[in-house]
């Protein structure tokens, strides 16, 4: 009989397609990984794996093999978790990513009721402006927008993910108001670049009777960062368009104008991203669970919906 250890090794490895990835989410040793699976192989008498310098690869029978206990392990595995999980509190590193001005702002403030609900859960919070892999670098969690849904992971919506035009009252003072998007480009513009594709990003807004009309700004002003695209607007250098979280509080203030109230881009969705439901660890799930419900309770999808007047 096979060992749970050495079957999760294995499956771990082909999701991941390597023993280091696998080791991460497993909380072991590339070493131990690597050992459980080899003898895996020798009691199965057969090799589960191509090993290259760069990459493990399934074999014929390795795909065959994952395809016959995949479903088997992962109820297993909820087995064992469900069991663990009525004798136990929530426990363990809950390693997230997040990007830092909506993950400062609107996040990390809800972290003292969640230690306070859970002691026993120790956060590692990472704010960056990148979509993670979660299974490969270890994450329990990420909250963002624009994640592929990779096999294993799944999303759950929290929010709009809606971008609005805005520029400051003194930069307005002077400049004609554009009346559609196509004038914008009449305004100096402050644009973002990709740091993944070196391109500059563009969009097409629309309205909420399904009118669409592309973004037409102006690059005068080029960042890679959304936060400082909202700074750049604040000191009068322009229009920029943003997300609606990182213009909320200087709307509410008066030191931004939205431009175009009728108009906004679509993004989809601000989602926390984490992996399938059925391996979720009790920490993960306690956590989605208390992000969802504070966004609900605090009205956060309808703050960030640029089609509420």
């Amino acid at each position: 009989m096979e060992t749970l250890a050495n079957l999760e090794s294995f499956a771990r490895s082909a999701e991941t397609g390597s023993f280091s990835a696998a080791a991460r989410r497993l909380s072991l040793t590339p070493a131990a990984v690597s050992r459980n699976v080899a003898m895996l192989e020798r009691n199965l008498g057969v090799r589960l794996f191509q090993r290259s310098t760069r990459r493990l690869t399934l074999t014929e029978d390795g795909e065959r093999f994952l395809e016959a206990i995949r479903d088997n392990l992962e109820g297993l595995q909820a087995a064992i978790s469900g069991i663990a999980g009525g004798q136990s509190a929530p426990a363990g590193l809950l390693k997230v990513s997040l990007s830092p001005t909506f993950g400062l702002r609107y996040v990390l403030p809800l972290l003292p009721s969640f230690l306070a609900a859970y002691p026993a859960i120790r956060p590692e919070w990472h704010f960056e402006n990148r979509p993670v892999d979660l299974i490969a670098e270890g994450y329990d969690a990420a909250i963002g927008g624009g994640f592929e849904l990779s096999p294993g992971i799944v999303s759950r919506a929290l929010a709009p993910a809606h971008l609005i035009a805005v520029a400051s009252p003194g930069y307005m003072i002077g400049h004609p108001m554009p009346r559609d998007p196509a004038e914008l480009g009449e305004h100096q513009g402050i644009v973002m670049r990709s740091s993944r594709t070196g391109r500059l990003r563009t969009g097409t807004m629309r309205t909420s009777t399904g009118a669409e009309m592309p973004v037409a700004l102006r690059p005068t002003v080029v960042v890679n960062d959304p936060a400082a695209m909202a700074e750049a607007a604040l000191l009068g250098l322009g229009i920029t368009v943003v997300a609606v979280p990182d213009a909320l509080p200087h709307l509410e203030t008066g030191r931004l104008l939205r431009i175009l109230p009728d108009w906004y881009i679509d993004a989809g969705s601000v989602s926390i991203y984490y992996a399938s439901r059925i391996l979720l660890p009790a920490k993960t799930r306690v956590f989605v669970d208390h992000l969802a419900g504070a966004f609900r309770r605090g009205g956060l999808a309808e703050r960030f919906s640029a089609s509420v007047p």
